[in-house]
């Protein structure tokens, strides 16, 4: 019998578990996002209730802590979700299984999945934002997934504001204006009225909305040079905003770039997720084949 992996995806509103070895053969549990100990409790509870797993990865909403030698390494650290500021997630959840446990980020767990089943098999060097509740940023350098003093904030970088075209003040609590700030789906609803799949396809929104995805977006091309980048999330989920996306893309860039991912092939160069919705579930699992 193979070997069977569990997966984590930790997020604000749900955390979703996996067992199995692949797209193909998983078996999947949502657990609404309470209090720690509550959630944690029915994490741990779900895996003892299925067939033994031999490793577990975990992908969560941050910021965290993913330095093994960090004295609170495995822990979700400063995060705007009330209750969770420095939970020992990965910690508790090893005690409890006893079995290998792999940490990170949601958004690297992401770039793991697609990585490995994805639209990036093959590529040593992307990136992979979503774009949902908040903004977070991950992927690959040289074939590693993107670490440093502590993780990627691609969320929070700063991109410029024009104040007469858009005077929303932004939603970050740290940062007021950065790029989840504007561009989050909590941007898009307060900015609006209104959540953002409630907006139709020619609502101004969504100008505004590619055209900061686009600023930030072409940042990054400029800063880490990426082979592929691809955009996730429940506002990528509206797929008329990649055309407009791309477009400003290569009106931001101007010329500069002379890459033909630029130049000719950019519809085949910022894409949605090759596993959709999965990715982030996928790559927590594809996380725990890689934990020791």
């Amino acid at each position: 019998m193979s070997q069977l992996f569990g997966g984590l995806e930790a997020g604000g509103t749900k955390f979703n578990c996996a067992i199995g070895t692949g797209p193909k053969d998983i078996i999947t549990h949502r657990i609404p996002t309470t209090t720690p100990a509550e959630t944690i409790g029915r994490v741990i509870e779900f895996f003892k209730e299925q067939p033994t797993v031999t490793a577990i990865g975990i992908g969560t909403f941050g910021p965290i802590d993913p330095d093994r030698a960090s004295p609170t390494y495995g822990y979700i650290t400063t995060t705007p979700k009330p209750g969770w500021q420095f939970t020992n997630l990965a910690g508790e959840i090893k005690k409890a299984l006893r079995v290998p446990v792999r940490f990170d980020t949601d958004v690297n767990a992401a770039a793991l999945g697609e990585y490995r089943w994805g639209v990036a098999r093959s590529l040593a060097d992307f990136i992979y934002l979503t774009v949902g509740t908040g903004i977070g940023g991950g992927g690959m350098v040289n074939g590693k997934l993107m670490h440093g003093m502590v993780h990627p904030e691609m969320g929070h970088m700063r991109i410029p504001h024009d104040w007469v075209t858009d005077p929303y003040k932004g939603c970050c609590p740290f940062h007021g204006d950065c790029f989840e700030g504007l561009a989050s789906g909590t941007a898009v609803a307060q900015r609006w009225g209104q959540r953002g799949e409630m907006l139709q396809p020619d609502h101004p929104a969504w100008i505004l909305e590619a055209r900061y995805l686009a600023l930030a977006v072409s940042n990054l091309i400029l800063t880490l040079s990426p082979r592929r980048v691809i955009l996730g999330g429940g506002v990528m989920e509206q797929a008329h905003l990649f055309p407009i996306v791309r477009k400003n893309v290569v009106e931001i860039l101007h010329s500069y770039i002379q890459a033909t991912a630029i130049t000719r092939d950019i519809a085949s160069y910022i894409v949605p997720p090759g596993l959709g919705k999965q990715a982030g579930l996928l790559g927590a699992l594809a996380l725990g084949m890689t934990a020791r």
